[in-house]
């Protein structure tokens, strides 16, 4: 399969100051350590990411970050925003330094008809002339890509696959069925779920907590491939994913890796005292779990 089809894609943190600049140092040791676990790829402005707290030239600033040290690590750029002027910037300034593909949410917050959304993504994929992946995930846009809306876009450009990200777990094998037909792959954002989703023909997993257990994630998809069973890091990945869920994204990413020693910078937004107490509660747990594992 060609790049970006298939395995584990990291779905970048973004380290920020505490005025909100990225820390450019803790972005290349990140991406140093990810790489370092044989990834097959890295999301860089993603859900995970928070590119909504950046501005256009952070954007761009963090995706040569991305491409400069990610070494032979293809990168995709996330390159969603609500204005189509930005997504077509973006897409092109991707397409100029070494981006490998772009991923595409629907617009957010305005519900938007399914006929607009393939004109929008139709209109970005011939604007950017890059690889395409488009990008569901409606519980945060709040616009849901619809099977005839994938298919529409296939029909028109070479799309290269589609992300699935929320709740609707079994919507990934109408994707699978249509992406044979139309000749695009599926990738899951569930990276709790690997196993599950690779055997409804999920080939690949775009996965948040690959920042903070890039090994684990990697072991569980190479075995799964394999048609081996990964149980004991299956069942870590489990135990990582159960306690997260006491904390909200995707701060609840920024404590894992916080727990496995990685730098992750001051937080975007507004933080009340409870929810830091819970931050660090977090972090001590996973890093006993991580020390018993002897991941640090």
């Amino acid at each position: 399969m060609p790049k970006l089809r298939e395995g584990i894609i990291a779905a970048l943190w973004t380290p920020t100051d505490e005025k909100g600049r990225l820390r450019v140092r803790d972005m290349e040791n990140n991406l140093r350590f990810i790489c370092g676990k044989n990834v097959d790829g890295i999301m860089a402005l993603g859900s995970t990411g928070e590119f909504l707290h950046l501005d256009v030239t952070q954007r761009k600033q963090l995706l040569e970050l991305a491409v400069a040290n990610a070494g032979t690590v293809p990168v995709i750029a996330n390159i969603s925003d609500i204005r189509p002027a930005i997504v077509a910037d973006l897409g092109r300034f991707a397409g100029g330094i070494g981006v490998t593909a772009v991923a595409l949410l629907t617009p957010y917050f305005y519900p938007v008809a399914q006929a607009d959304l393939v004109e929008f993504f139709v209109r970005a994929g011939e604007a950017v002339n890059l690889p395409l992946f488009l990008y569901n995930f409606p519980e945060r846009t709040g616009n849901r890509i619809e099977l005839e809306t994938v298919a529409a876009v296939a029909d028109r450009l070479p799309l290269v696959g589609i992300k699935q990200s929320g709740a609707g777990f079994e919507y990934h094998r109408e994707l699978v069925a249509l992406g044979r037909e139309k000749n695009f792959v599926v990738l899951t954002g569930a990276d709790t779920r690997i196993p599950e989703a690779m055997a409804m023909g999920v080939t690949g997993c775009v996965s948040g907590l690959a920042n903070a257990v890039p090994d684990l994630v990697v072991e569980i998809f190479n075995a799964t491939k394999a048609g081996k069973k990964s149980d004991v890091a299956a069942e870590r990945m489990r135990t990582v994913g159960t306690l997260v869920e006491r904390l909200e994204f995707p701060l609840n990413v920024a404590a894992a890796m916080e727990a496995r020693g990685l730098p992750v910078g001051y937080p975007k937004s507004m933080v009340s005292p409870s929810t830091k107490t819970r931050h660090h509660q977090l972090v001590l747990d996973l890093r006993q779990l991580f020390e018993e594992w002897k991941l640090i």
